[in-house]
């Protein structure tokens, strides 16, 4: 790679544009799923390619899988013919200045998922599988784990030159049950996959599935006969699964500028968080203090630097309950002068960076979990994602998640089915009454993240601990 990268570069250099980068991509992939008892899914990929971006005046990006000093040539002429194509409507493109490194990363992992026998992965998978058939009525039981690594090398007419291998894995465990009339789900420890980290097999190893699948097929089986969630305004506790799609939903998004420049409204939406609104807008109670941090040890979006170049760093987007941040291109924060956030990234060589969402977080609060539950009168805990509806600007919401538990008078009393809560985003989170410490904290893996057009789904990550929000409406809509 690092001959072809001297090679691009000086040809970039030596061509009259205002700046030029280059980035290899050489990803791996492997997908396993156990369903019913059979091994339906033994999924392994590997891609290798580049992409070239170029400013002259206008934007142009092209690609190639073509690894030679022909190939670059070739994708160096498409991107710029594009970018004087794009230059011909353009007022020009400004940069923010930012540091330049020459560097190298690789996160922090002790086992290599991609070193571990196939054979042993699968018998797990298996085992987990049969340790979820308790009963009947479980009409479909799946157990599945995945991994990547990417090797990347990024290099520009700034004079970055920056190395990094990035190792991720994890999965998860779900069934589906039914009685003929009604049909429930129940995960572990998430729904839609399971939990991911950028760790090692280690992290797949910690989640216990084999000692977790039982309780949570048992607990699928019970909400067939729990009652319905009841309907009007109460306090509502919501554990880090949820809290994570929360965040993501309704501040992840919203925090994107492009988004909120209105660059995204096509495909994404907009945002209501203008740039009008930065360090004006009340989005949530004094205790609510959201970050981007791309540093955060073992999260999906964490990595030691974006796709053009930029460290990673830890950003606030909410502090004390202001608005006072965005996740910004080099390119947006020039237009509305704001942080870089270092969070552009591609979903591989092919694609062109986006403004993507690394560890959205909720930072911990001074309770525990313990201590919320027994301060409750009434309300109700949500547990296991299952739907949501949110509109384009990120305001109206309605979540409904896996399983419910009624609390009343500080004791969890019973399981509930089919709960869903409903609001309006700086209003809910004006809501929020306590949130748990750093013992409680969690950080979630989100691998399907979808934005962009052409669609590029991209891994990231949200820390959060269980937090309580006062007089919400629950109950309301079926899904």
């Amino acid at each position: 790679m690092r001959e072809i990268t001297n090679y691009a570069i000086k040809k970039l250099e030596d061509s009259d544009i205002q700046y030029g980068d280059i980035r290899f991509s050489d990803i791996l992939t492997q997908s396993i799923q156990v369903r019913n008892g059979s091994v339906e899914t033994i999924k392994d990929n590997t891609s290798k390619g580049f992409g070239i971006r170029i400013i002259d005046k206008g934007w142009g990006f092209a690609s190639s899988s073509v690894l030679t000093k022909k190939g670059i040539d070739e994708t160096i002429k498409r991107a710029m013919k594009i970018a004087k194509a794009s230059g011909k409507t353009s007022d020009g493109v400004d940069l923010k200045e930012v540091e330049i490194y020459q560097d190298k990363y690789v996160n922090d992992y002790k086992k290599d998922p991609f070193e571990v026998d196939l054979d042993e992965k699968i018998e797990y998978l298996v085992d987990v599988n049969e340790c979820l058939d308790i009963d009947d009525q479980i009409n479909v039981r799946t157990s599945n784990f995945k991994a990547w690594r990417f090797l990347k090398e990024f290099a520009s007419t700034e004079g970055a030159r920056i190395e990094q291998e990035l190792v991720q894995c994890g999965g998860g465990l779900g069934v589906t049950v039914s009685d003929g009339e009604d049909v429930q789900t129940r995960s572990y420890p998430n729904s839609f996959g399971g939990d991911y980290s950028s760790r090692g097999y280690e992290f797949f190893e910690g989640m216990d599935l084999l000692g977790n699948a039982e309780k949570t097929a048992q607990e699928g089986v019970d909400l067939l006969k729990a009652e319905q969630c009841p309907e009007g305004k109460m306090d509502i506790i919501l554990n880090t699964n949820q809290l994570a799609l929360q965040v993501h939903e309704s501040c992840g998004h919203p925090t994107e500028l492009d988004r909120a420049l209105g660059t995204e409204a096509s495909y994404a939406g907009t945002s209501f968080m203008t740039p009008d609104k930065l360090g004006k807008l009340r989005y949530g109670s004094d205790i609510v203090h959201l970050t981007s941090d791309a540093t955060a040890e073992g999260g999906l979006g964490t990595f030691g630097y974006d796709d053009e170049g930029v460290k990673a760093k830890k950003v606030d987007l909410v502090k004390d309950g202001m608005f006072v941040g965005y996740q910004a291109s080099r390119e947006d924060a020039a237009q509305v002068d704001v942080e870089v956030s270092g969070s552009m990234r591609a979903d591989g060589w092919s694609n062109l960076p986006l403004v993507r969402m690394t560890n959205i977080n909720l930072e911990p609060g001074d309770w525990s979990r313990k201590e919320i539950i027994e301060e409750t009168d009434k309300g109700i805990i949500f547990d296991g994602i299952k739907s949501w509806s949110i509109d384009d600007k990120r305001l109206n919401f309605m979540f409904g998640t896996e399983a419910g538990y009624l609390v009343e008078d500080g004791e969890v009393k019973k399981l509930i089915k089919n709960p869903t809560y409903t609001g309006i985003t700086y209003e809910f989170w004006r809501r929020c009454n306590a949130i748990s410490g750093k013992d409680d904290w969690k950080l979630h893996g989100v691998p399907n993240c979808g934005k962009g057009e052409p669609p590029q789904v991209m891994r990231v990550g949200h820390g959060v601990a269980p937090a309580r929000f006062e007089d919400v409406t629950v109950g309301v809509g079926k899904w």
